[in-house]
């Protein structure tokens, strides 16, 4: 039953990565994904599996975008994984998920991040992901569009489910030594089986909610991209995303769960990382405090404001 499962979901996570690569390569015009397929196990090796990781760099479009599919399986959790599942300590797992993170050249087109994966052990299963926007200057349009699509993904299955998994979006991507959102947030979910408390769901309705996350992240951000790849940009706010980057890298290598989980798993690093952007800046201050002014006010609004309500903004 659970290999059967699996399979499933690893067919599906396989058409997810190439669809999405499909449609990032067309958008851009200039480059194509180059596709990394690895494979690791046999012999004594605790970790073992296999994946494809694809990478688009350099293009007009995209100057880094990462979608990475990965099956692994390994003789006993890391300490990533056993810290918030101390009942699982020392049990053998699988581990599937394809994770996507895009970072545009232009700084008005924000990067987005998206996750969908599924983890067994046993006869635990669950499944987590959600989608996030980071955004380098603000448009309420966009942040108004991107929650209600995390909206739309979530209603057929729960009343409550955007509320909660919103909230859980705003904590998780929240750098804490900063007292900073790292972007407009989304939604994020982990754990989530037939035992989750008031979201609970069988086997095959998480496996409905991962496509409706895949689809729903996809459709979202491909009207964010259209709308404002060809907004001007100058060399101030230009220099003002490279700092802001910063902020997206402190993240992921001190807070971000998946990251952790990859290296302390044995997992190929340059794949863990690929969700870095390319380049970025550290100051000591802002360089641009006028810009400042307008975004981060706007990202400690975005933790309370309800997007669902009214008009949408121009």
């Amino acid at each position: 039953m659970h290999e059967s499962r699996a399979a499933q979901v690893r067919a599906f996570l396989g058409s997810l990565q190439q669809q999405l690569c499909g449609e990032f390569a067309a958008a851009d015009g200039t480059r194509a994904f180059l596709r990394d397929p690895w494979e690791r196990g046999g012999g004594a090796e605790a970790l073992a599996g296999e994946g494809i990781t694809a990478v688009l760099e350099d293009g007009a479009l995209f100057e880094r975008g990462g979608v990475a599919l990965s099956d692994v399986r390994g003789a006993r959790l890391p300490p990533a994984a056993t810290a918030r599942n101390p009942h699982l300590a020392g049990r053998a797992y699988r581990a599937l998920g394809v994770s996507v993170v895009m970072h545009p050249r232009n700084p008005q087109v924000p990067t987005s991040h998206m996750n969908v994966r599924y983890f067994s052990a046993g006869d635990v299963w669950w499944f987590g992901g959600g989608f996030d926007l980071t955004p380098y200057l603000p448009y309420q349009a966009d942040a108004a569009n991107w929650h209600r699509a995390a909206a739309a993904a979530c209603a057929p299955f729960h009343a409550g489910l955007y509320a909660h998994l919103r909230r859980s979006c705003d904590e998780y991507f929240y750098l804490r030594h900063r007292s900073e959102a790292r972007g407009i947030g989304g939604i994020f979910y982990d754990d989530l089986n037939e035992a989750t408390p008031d979201f609970g769901m069988p086997w095959e309705r998480c496996f409905e909610f991962m496509r409706a996350v895949g689809a729903g992240y996809l459709a979202a951000y491909r009207d964010i991209v259209q709308r404002r790849r060809d907004t001007p940009y100058g060399e101030r706010e230009r220099r003002y995303q490279l700092y802001r980057r910063g902020r997206y890298v402190e993240f992921n290598l001190v807070l971000d769960r998946g990251t952790l989980f990859g290296l302390q798993s044995g997992g190929r690093t340059d794949a863990v990382l690929m969700s870095m952007p390319p380049t970025a800046n550290w100051a000591y201050r802002s360089p641009e405090a006028e810009l400042d002014a307008r975004l981060l006010p706007f990202l400690t609004t975005m933790r309370g404001h309800d997007w669902l309500a009214g008009e949408v903004p121009a």
